[in-house]
């Protein structure tokens, strides 16, 4: 099949097929799977205009909602963190579009920042150690597994677990999971989710996935409880990131088209919406360390292939 805006030739079942499988593994870590699915674009479908940055940001609009469903429906969307993350990601989201069609035009250093980003990425959840309480719900997660009957896929969180809003302030939200209090500044949260969204706004993530290793390596919070909001943080700010590259592309005179393929785009979002609803529900039966371990290993191999592309 022929996509005429992004001037791509594949099957229609490949690009849900892809995100199906990417945003099944990485949900669980608060991620929609479109920090990976860029890659897949724009180096095995050859999509390497600016474009492929507010395509993935449709991706993003129309799988994200699959998880939120989920987390919503089981009373693990962390609201605080929620609307902290997103006031931060969204004006941010606006400054990294102008930088991505104004200065990164060029698809082999648009590679290098993809392969830098990736980098970070990758090493924030392979190097860094436990925070706070999450050797203990893992210690819990483990011991409920244990007490399971032998031969049966069971959950390792107790049905009916929810997160549990305790203090909202501007220095300090505390909130309860699991017989445990987590808490993190929100200014502080606030300065880190606008620079995370102008890097997000470049890449098109929309900040949000980068922002759920921040969350878990330096805010020492529980990837249990920040994926819902995370994922929340993908959506509203991808709405933010396709608006603003259609305004850039009609403010600015660019030689090109940075606007959307919006069907390509859609055909990621559907395996997306289907794999971020399966990965919510996988969570459950999967350690945290496991699931941080396998997303880690693969974004640092992207992006040693990336960073060393450049140099080639």
């Amino acid at each position: 099949m022929y996509f005429p805006v992004s001037g791509v030739h594949v099957s229609p079942f490949v690009p849900p097929a892809v995100a199906f499988l990417i945003s099944t593994l990485s949900t669980g870590a608060g991620i929609s799977g479109a920090f990976l699915i860029l890659p897949f674009m724009v180096s095995v479908l050859g999509y390497t205009s600016p474009a492929a940055t507010p395509t993935n940001f449709i991706c993003n609009l129309v799988a994200a909602p699959g998880g939120m469903v989920r987390f919503i429906k089981e009373r693990r969307m962390n609201w605080p963190l929620t609307w902290v993350i997103v006031s931060g990601t969204i004006p941010g989201v606006f400054a990294g579009a102008w930088i991505r069609v104004v200065f990164l035009p060029d698809a082999k250093t648009f590679k290098l920042f993809m392969g830098i980003v990736l980098l970070g990425l990758g090493a924030y959840q392979l190097f860094t150690r436990k925070g706070r309480g999450k050797g203990v719900l893992e210690d819990k997660f483990l011991d409920r597994i244990k007490k399971q009957p032998g031969g049966k896929l069971v959950s390792g969180i107790p049905p009916g677990l929810t997160v549990k809003t305790v203090l909202v302030s501007f220095k300090r939200i505390d909130y309860d999971f699991w017989g445990e209090t987590y808490s993190f500044n929100p200014l502080i949260l606030f300065g880190i989710a606008l620079a995370v969204g102008l890097v997000g706004g470049v890449y098109g993530i929309s900040g949000a996935a980068i922002i759920a290793p921040v969350c878990v390596s330096v805010l020492k919070l529980p990837v249990y409880t920040i994926a819902g909001s995370t994922l929340t943080g993908n959506f509203l700010t991808s709405i933010a990131g396709i608006a603003s590259y259609y305004f850039f592309f009609s403010s600015a005179k660019l030689q090109g088209n940075p606007a959307p393929d919006w069907l390509l785009g859609v055909l990621f979002g559907l395996g997306g919406f289907l794999g971020t609803y399966s990965g919510a529900y996988l969570q459950k039966f999967l350690p945290e360390r496991l699931i941080i371990t396998i997303l880690g290993i693969l974004v640092v191999i992207l992006a040693v292939i990336y960073i060393t592309g450049y140099f080639a």
